[in-house]
């Protein structure tokens, strides 16, 4: 999670569900309880970099070991070493074999700071020597731990391994600095060179007061974002695990981040070139926002980019075909020219040569609009059971929720909405639906046009006042859109009330059903599932909910990890579809035709074929394009309202 202190409360959580009341030993039997419980102590190294209240901790004392017998002692001697310095640190690791980890709130960016850290390490070293332990219990000295080796092995055997290292490497060329001849404890800080001050940015980086380049700081190298197994929930780092290059994990993202804020060898700030290629291939999932063990969040980090990269001058044609989308298909609606645009893309050189025009992939087809937008549909349903507007007054007309009427939604599936008011007027809910059609700003966030994401979400916020001040819940049915509510909103609008208020009451479609129908049961399904849990449900929203109600609806299986690789614009981009189709190679698409080799093994007992689940627009659109001529991928909402209406 993005702090220690959420780490903190899930691992509690965790332990409290496993053991209620127990005094004994309890065994997690069940995969999911198994690898959330191994996660706490697997991102250990990350979460102990955020001290409970938000600040940083670093691996300025890492490594050291004393004999286990002398643990407490030397554990009891080494708190009161932190407490006369004024330090605190959250000691973990190897304690069966007298090894600790602890990372420490070492203040590195001031002279008072880093004074403190030289004289506690000095200090440590001591305390260390004088338990009978070793500096470097687990791995090398390099130069961390260089300069206090004499006080471990004294002067006479450092001077043994100088003479040592002069017969293999006489001109000092190999490695200098490092073991002998050292350099200063405190002589290479990496955070020297950084800004002192915080840079003008547009995002509040509220977790990380406001300073751009202490959100790029929670980078602490744990490489998470490097594992390249296949399998399970994880979705952080799409893009690494295709190229297996570090410039496009998001470790080395981060890095060249923090070279340009240094200013050493990235040289032209948020002009360069580097770093706008090693962010081209972030597919801006958001998995790093859970994954990483410290909340690095590279999706935010490259809107901030792209933003400022491109101010005052020409962007790609992407950014204005796809960024302004949400205003293109408005206008296509209100002269009602979708059919007419859906004849022209279906002809080949028009729809090659609007692709060369707007920057989208020559691959790709181009989704078709649908003849009737779903606001338009919910207009024409006329007075009836459970039908309000969100605007008609303080009361939001007796609604128990606003549906919001997303973008991808209304314009181009509207067979998702009609199928969740189907659902949630049987669950006994009336619904609203704002007059006016808002929008979460999530395409202009994605390319990095975050003044135009702001002035897009004030007015969304003048659209939902009436709904805001009646409490009412909103329902967001495309999980990238109310991932953008929950955590894009309030980072872009912290000054205004509205946009916190707003996050915390987006709800997903289930949570939905879960929190205001709890006693409604779903219809029967009975039938196996496939498809993929949307990266931004898996990095922001949860899907515990999701789980429930396929379990109670009998729907089976579980959906595929990882990113589908469209990611909304990313895959649409020219340049981008090798990735793209990578990306979902990777887990969609080879479950998918598991799925369908299960479905022909099974076809003599009569079963139902394996339904497609995927509730984000870009999974099902990735599927369509990519899987061939099997079943339709739809939203959760549309397998219900199927049964209901069977």
């Amino acid at each position: 999670g993005a702090t220690a202190a959420e780490a903190r409360a899930r691992a509690e959580e965790l332990v409290r569900a496993a053991a209620p009341a127990t005094t004994g030993a309890v065994v997690v039997t069940d995969a999911a309880g198994q690898r959330a419980l191994w996660r706490v102590r697997d991102d250990a190294a990350g979460t102990a970099t955020r001290m409970p209240d938000g600040t940083e901790a670093w691996p300025g004392w890492e490594d050291c070991a004393v004999p286990p017998a002398r643990l407490g002692a030397y554990l009891r001697d080494f708190r009161a070493l932190l407490r006369r310095h004024g330090l605190h640190g959250a000691p973990y690791g190897h304690f069966g074999d007298g090894c600790i980890h602890v990372r420490i709130d070492f203040d590195l960016l001031g002279p008072d700071g880093v004074r403190r850290f030289r004289d506690f390490s000095g200090e440590a070293a001591e305390l260390v020597v004088a338990h009978g332990g070793s500096l470097s219990g687990e791995h090398g000295d390099g130069q961390a731990r260089a300069g206090l080796l004499p006080k471990m092995y004294g002067p006479d055997v450092v001077r043994l391994f100088e003479r040592f290292k002069d017969l293999w490497d006489p001109d000092g060329g190999l490695n200098p600095g490092m073991l002998v001849r050292p350099y200063a404890l405190d002589e290479n800080l990496r955070f020297d060179v950084l800004p002192r001050r915080p840079l003008p940015v547009v995002f509040g980086y509220a977790d990380d007061g406001g300073d751009f380049a202490g959100a790029v700081r929670r980078c602490v190298g744990v490489a998470k974002c490097r594992e390249t197994a296949v399998g399970g929930a994880g979705v952080m780092c799409p893009s690494y695990r295709v190229t297996r290059e570090e410039q496009h994990s998001t470790r080395g993202r981060a890095r060249l981040l923090h070279e340009m804020l240094a200013g050493e060898v990235v040289t032209d700030g948020w002009r360069s070139e580097e770093v706008r290629e090693a962010l081209d291939l972030c597919l801006a999932c958001k998995g790093c926002r859970s994954d990483c063990p410290v909340g690095v969040d590279m999706a935010t980090y490259k809107a901030e980019f792209l933003h400022h990269h491109y101010a005052g001058r020409p962007r790609p044609a992407a950014h204005y075909a796809m960024g302004w989308l949400p205003v293109w298909l408005r206008g296509v609606a209100a002269v009602r020219g979708a059919p007419v645009v859906n004849r022209l893309t279906a002809l080949g050189p028009l729809a090659a040569a609007a692709k060369r025009l707007g920057g989208i992939a020559p691959e790709r087809a181009i989704p078709r609009l649908a003849d009737e937008p779903f606001v338009r549909w919910w207009e024409g349903r006329g007075p009836g059971r459970g039908r309000e507007r969100a605007g008609a007054g303080p009361a939001a007309g007796g609604a128990d929720l606003v549906l919001w009427p997303d973008t991808f939604t209304n314009h181009l599936s509207p067979e998702v909405g009609r199928a969740a008011v189907t659902v949630l007027e049987s669950a006994g809910l009336r619904i609203a639906v704002p007059p006016k059609s808002p929008c979460c700003g999530l395409t202009w966030i994605s390319t990095g046009q975050l003044h135009r994401a702001r002035r897009t979400l004030l007015r969304t916020l003048d659209v939902m006042a009436p709904a805001l001040d009646a409490g009412l819940p909103v329902t967001v049915l495309e999980p990238s859109c109310a991932a953008s509510l929950r955590t894009d909103l309030p980072e872009l609008l912290p000054g205004d009330p509205r946009a916190r208020q707003l996050a915390e009451k987006v709800l997903t479609f289930a949570q939905t059903l879960e929190e205001l129908a709890p006693h409604w049961q779903p219809p029967r399904l009975d039938r196996a599932v496939a498809g993929q849990t949307h990266c931004h449900q898996h990095a922001v929203l949860g899907d515990t909910a999701e789980r429930r109600l396929r379990e109670r609806a009998g729907l089976v299986g579980e959906l595929s990890g990882g990113c589908c690789g469209l990611a909304g614009n990313f895959g649409f981009e020219k340049g981008h579809y090798e990735v793209s189709a990578a990306c979902a190679e990777e887990q969609l698409l080879p479950s998918l035709r598991e799925a369908r080799r299960e479905d022909r093994r099974e076809a003599r007992h009569g079963d139902a074929a394996t339904a497609v689940l995927a509730d984000g627009f870009s999974c099902r659109t990735q599927i369509a394009q990519l899987a061939g001529d099997g079943p339709r991928a739809r939203h959760l909402a549309e397998l219900l309202a199927e049964a209901l209406g069977s």
